[in-house]
């Protein structure tokens, strides 16, 4: 996926890739910035949302290929090898653990995705 940036009053939106890039209720990856930056597609909620793509746990780069699902109500998407859920709102850990993940604002126009980074 190609970087391009609009400016905005304090976030730079930063194009990381269009939305075949990313399957139906899955994740893809995307390097922004030098980070690695998890893309989640909720199609069943016309939803989508960016976290990091590194797990805290284990400090391994691979939520973009997680599982996706919600806990009563709350978007989620877990670790595929310890099973950590995190929020997709806020990054918060939902299975009772003390970690988080840095969760970014994502746009979607023209069938473009584009993850805003507070400068």
């Amino acid at each position: 996926m190609k970087n391009a940036t609009t400016v905005t009053t304090e976030i730079t939106w930063y194009k990381a890739g269009t939305i075949k890039d990313v399957p139906e209720n899955g994740g893809a990856c995307a390097m922004i910035q030098g980070n690695q930056i998890a893309i989640f597609n909720f199609t069943r909620s016309n939803e989508w949302f960016a976290t990091d793509n590194m797990c805290p746990h284990k400090k391994q780069m691979i939520l973009s290929k997680g599982m996706i699902g919600d806990i009563s109500g709350e978007p989620k998407v877990a670790c595929p090898f310890h099973k950590k859920s995190f929020s997709l709102k806020d990054g918060n850990c939902l299975s009772g653990d003390d970690y988080s993940i840095k969760t970014y604002p994502i746009k979607v126009e023209d069938n473009l995705i584009y993850i805003g980074i507070k400068e």
